[in-house]
């Protein structure tokens, strides 16, 4: 079997793709590729590993690969119906990511809650605390959550898992359903009227017809002075150009770990943002802790075991 990997560089640097691929054949391993480049580097190849880059009908209808592997839970990058026709079998991972989102979701919230970047640098700056007349710094108010009434939107999963946790920090929880299946007993299901009033709002959904821009002009208007909205599930669901409108017009909050186009552009409105204090962005971050791409790795590989074994 030949394998391609056609994006190593969003899997770090820190596992050795080559030991855990190479057993099943010949393996290459691209750090990143360009649209143009991926029919060239798919000729002869059996099996294509994939973050990112996209798998187009073209793509399958010039090469012969029997397995797609998508290192990631979304498969939006592939043509599935393509896949489906060409008897192409695509596989995903899924559950690798829950406690690495979970984790870095809250730890985005607690540094802008808490002023975690403004107090820091004061304590280590000469200048800061070193030159105070007091033993405290009041500048920045930082928030306690608990109390606080906290809305899961998308309680997958990972919404299940951000659930529990605002929970133990004494967090009112409740969730909005975004397909409108979605029952849980053990939190409160609330309408999106009701949602958006919530005190800080996390979105953990996935980008479809019922979550694309969830979060338009109209539903951000009504959340309420004082709010936080986190965006840790993906770019699309909010509109961007007015969450940073607010941030400049209200005391909203905002805290986004993915962009609808990533990696963010130059010129985007979010970098014009003058009240920095109220806005947090991270670059797709919180799926990646070392954990995390280690299991996906693995399952990834799993994978390909199994579709050899039949």
């Amino acid at each position: 079997m030949k394998i391609v990997c056609l994006d190593a560089d969003t899997l770090g640097n820190d596992v050795d793709l080559d030991a855990v691929f190479g057993k099943f054949g010949e393996f290459v391993s691209y750090n990143m590729t360009e649209a143009n480049q991926t029919v060239q580097r798919l000729q002869n190849a059996d099996i294509v590993l994939t973050n990112k880059v996209l798998i187009t009908k073209d793509v399958i209808a010039q090469t012969n690969l029997k397995l797609i592997c998508v290192t990631a839970t979304g498969v939006n990058n592939i043509d599935l119906e393509a896949a489906k026709e060409a008897n192409i079998p695509v596989k995903n991972v899924a559950g690798y990511s829950t406690n690495s989102v979970a984790q870095q979701t809250f730890a985005n919230i607690l540094a802008l809650r808490n002023s975690t970047s403004y107090y820091e640098n004061y304590g280590k700056n000469s200048d800061g605390w070193a030159k105070s007349p007091i033993f405290v710094n009041l500048d920045r108010p930082i928030f306690e959550l608990s109390g606080k009434r906290f809305c899961v939107v998308g309680l997958g999963t990972i919404g299940l898992e951000i659930a529990k946790i605002a929970q133990a920090f004494g967090c009112d929880v409740c969730y909005y359903s975004t397909s409108g299946n979605n029952s849980n007993s053990k939190f409160k299901r609330v309408s999106f009227k009701e949602a958006l009033q919530c005190d800080i709002i996390s979105i953990h959904a996935p980008l479809n017809e019922n979550t694309k821009n969830l979060f338009d002009a109209n539903a951000l208007n009504q959340l309420k002075d004082g709010a936080m909205l986190v965006n840790s599930g993906r770019g699309g669901i909010i509109d961007e150009e007015k969450i940073a409108q607010i941030i400049d017009e209200r005391e909203i909050y905002f805290v986004t770990d993915v962009l609808e186009k990533e990696p963010i552009r130059a010129d985007h409105p979010l970098l014009k943002v003058k009240n920095k204090d109220r806005l947090m962005i991270t670059p797709h971050i919180a799926w990646a802790s070392v954990e995390a791409r280690k299991k996906l790795i693995e399952l990834s590989a799993k994978n390909i075991e199994d579709f050899i074994k039949g």
